[in-house]
């Protein structure tokens, strides 16, 4: 299986129980939705405001924690409204970030909502150190993402980490309280234990469940979403992997470096190295490992990150432009494909598996990489397509060729938005993940270079 969340379809959002304290209240109306502007600025504005409320005011009321899906027509399919999710907290947690840092959400408030997150990811199910992917949101008890999906998944936990990191790095020098937030963070993140995921091999495995064990039997190699798992787990001050994993399992020899050329450009890695025919992956392979860590200047001896992510989104972007299937509405300001809902069910949407369906936050977490293009997107999105847009962003996925959208949204889609466009627009996140000591470490210890590395040593 080569997405995340295949079966996500199937399971619904959390619901809201309980009541927010008088700090969090208060902000609940500075995160409304805007009005669109032909203002470039503005309507940037306007989009981060939008996807950062699906983690304030669409948050769940219990833990604060991101639920897994939130749908406007409230129809959830398995009629469970209480599941959060692990990796699109860590998105929502440097959303927030971002939030404050822009004034749609007061200090005093963010830092009650952190501190209620990290209470409740404290004291939640861990499995050997790493969080399940999905949580109840009132008991933080492992709710089961599949029959054997039932304990630790350490690339959720990766994503969770990165947001945590940046947390803990926006408050480390601050009040009593706030460096106390950060200490804890620390300890939390000192707990995961990457190397017992190894089997005593030279590769991370996704999942260990204490009722099945490693029956899921995932090892992850090969280029995708995981990268900043590795680096992680390099990075770790406690149960550290060592670079023979990362070169053995997640570069598989080498051959994550076998790269093909689209459109006249390099994919610089192999994107499809088990015998998938398709020319690069889903857009959110570019943006879910570099919320955090930054790819400009990033490259180690398989290659350049910045290029690799820019071809990635460009390669999509000239894929819409030539449209081999003739798909309604496909061109400069209407491409973008990733996993996200779908007409039949979730897909993995990308060349070679073109479904009409067009995935907002493919373009507009693109934003660092293809500026132009992605904003062209956003322009037409809220200006000719307002009505694909709700109180939370532009809707998961739509198509224009089946006539087709549905009010709902997932957090693992919305989150990248406010938070790559923030990193286009001052580089806020990944700045603050880059700070951090203990990562810097590990991508020296994988062989990485980097501007962040460089002004270390000065």
């Amino acid at each position: 299986m080569r997405y995340i969340l295949i079966g996500l379809i199937l399971l619904s959002l959390p619901g809201c129980k309980g009541r927010d304290s008088k700090a969090e209240k208060r902000e609940v109306q500075n995160t409304s939705p805007i009005s669109s502007s032909n203002d470039e600025e503005s309507l940037l504005d306007s989009v981060q405001k939008q996807t950062i409320n699906y983690f304030w005011d669409g948050a769940n009321k219990d833990s604060g924690l991101a639920p897994e899906r939130i749908h406007l027509d409230d129809i959830y399919p398995s009629d469970d409204k209480n599941t959060v999710t692990i990796g699109g907290t860590g998105f929502g947690l440097m959303a927030i970030v971002a939030g404050v840092e822009r004034g749609f959400i007061t200090k005093d408030s963010a830092f009650a909502r952190f501190q209620k997150m990290v209470d409740f990811l404290d004291k939640a199910d861990r499995f050997h150190g790493a969080w399940p992917h999905w949580l109840d949101g009132t008991t933080g008890k492992v709710k089961p993402f599949s029959k054997y999906d039932d304990g630790g998944d350490l690339v959720e936990t990766a994503f969770l980490v990165q947001g945590l990191l940046t947390v803990a790095e926006y408050y480390k020098d601050g009040t009593e309280q706030e460096q106390a937030l950060a200490t804890q963070i620390q300890r939390m993140w000192e707990e995961v234990e990457w190397d017992w995921y190894t089997q005593g091999e030279d590769v991370l495995y996704w999942h260990w469940s204490p009722n099945v064990g490693w029956k899921m039997n995932f090892p992850v190699g090969g280029y995708n979403e995981a990268l900043v798992m590795y680096v992680l787990a390099a990075a770790s001050p406690t149960h550290p992997i060592t670079k023979a994993v990362y070169e053995k399992g997640w570069a598989v020899d080498g051959k994550i470096a076998q790269d093909t050329t689209a459109y006249g450009m390099r994919t610089v890695l192999n994107h499809f190295e088990h015998d998938d025919k398709a020319i690069v992956g889903p857009m959110f392979w570019a943006h879910y490992s570099y919320l955090g860590l930054n790819p400009k200047g990033l490259s180690d001896q398989y290659g350049d990150y910045w290029k690799l992510n820019v071809n990635h989104a460009k390669i999509q972007y000239e894929y819409a432009l030539e449209n081999p299937k003739n798909f309604k509405g496909y061109g400069a300001d209407l491409w973008g494909m990733t996993s996200s809902y779908s007409i039949n069910g979730y897909a993995g949407h990308r060349p070679g598996n073109d479904l009409g369906v067009i995935s907002p936050t493919a373009a507009l977490s693109s934003m660092p990489y293809t500026p132009k293009e992605s904003k062209a997107f956003l322009e037409h999105l809220y200006t000719d397509l307002d009505s694909l847009v709700g109180k939370f962003g532009p809707y998961d996925a739509f198509s224009l060729q089946d006539d087709w959208y549905l009010p709902r949204y997932l957090a693992i889609d919305q989150g990248p938005i406010p938070v790559m466009i923030e990193n286009y627009r001052s580089g806020l996140l990944w700045d603050l993940f880059m700070k951090n000591e203990e990562v810097l470490d590990g991508l020296r210890k994988l062989g990485f270079e980097s501007p962040y590395l460089k002004n270390q040593e000065d």
